[in-house]
């Protein structure tokens, strides 16, 4: 291959692995098509399809036939495996878990509250809302999913990658944990829900107001809160 072709092919990739690293190209997104694409990047189709067999050489896009092609979550599984199966069976690991969780959400709240733009302020307040929603409902399996996406909501707007990606691949691998930690907390008494419900609203209140000290606390405090009640079971 030229050395001229070479350099488009792999600043093509470079473009869409940027995509994959900054989350505008999640796991399961269908790239553009290779016409869009080449037009998009001033480059041939073929420098396109020649990019994109590379990304799905290293695991990163898969074709499927008639459809396109997609995001893998090889970067989520990545670095998850083995840890999804290891917390599934030792439960003893849960406080491991959230004290990781403490630090990383702590610093990704600060660098949210730092750097989250208006459409990042606008999905964190309908994720609350939804949240909101959920709790007015009394539905406790639909307030424990919009909490685990309304934390990595938190985590996009961090505008961090590695943030991002450690979310994705390790909190978002252990989002079964938070799922069912906070459902089962949930379950435990009413009071308990709404006391879930007014830390993330100061949560996110303290990010979308630009609060960055205030939002790490809020949310290590959160994090604590739920250790100090996962400890009593």
């Amino acid at each position: 291959m030229a050395t001229g072709t070479r350099g488009r092919v792999e600043a093509v990739m470079r473009k869409l692995e940027g995509g994959m690293l900054d989350g505008s190209l999640p796991a399961g997104a269908r790239l553009a098509s290779e016409r869009v694409l080449a037009e998009r990047y001033e480059v041939s189709r073929g420098t396109v399809r020649e990019a994109t067999q590379r990304l799905a050489a290293r695991g990163l896009v898969r074709s499927r036939r008639g459809a396109g092609v997609f995001v893998t979550d090889q970067l989520r599984t990545g670095i998850a495996t083995p840890w999804g199966q290891l917390v599934a069976d030792h439960p003893a690991l849960r406080d491991d878990i959230l004290e990781f969780r403490r630090v990383l959400e702590g610093a990704t709240a600060y660098f949210a509250a730092q750097r989250a733009d208006p459409a990042d302020r606008a999905r964190i307040a309908a994720l609350l809302a939804e949240l909101e929603r959920s709790r007015s409902a009394d539905d406790k399996a639909g307030e424990a999913a919009a909490d685990a996406k309304l934390h990595e909501a938190i985590a996009l707007a961090s505008h961090n990658s590695m943030f991002l990606h450690l979310h994705t691949s390790v909190i978002g691998m252990l989002r079964e944990h938070i799922t069912i930690n906070g459902t089962g907390l949930r379950e435990a008494d009413a009071a308990t829900s709404e006391q879930l419900l007014q830390q993330h609203r100061s949560i996110c209140a303290t990010i979308c107001e630009q609060r960055p000290e205030e939002a790490r606390t809020a949310m290590q405090t959160h994090i604590d809160y739920v250790r100090s009640r996962v400890a009593r079971d």
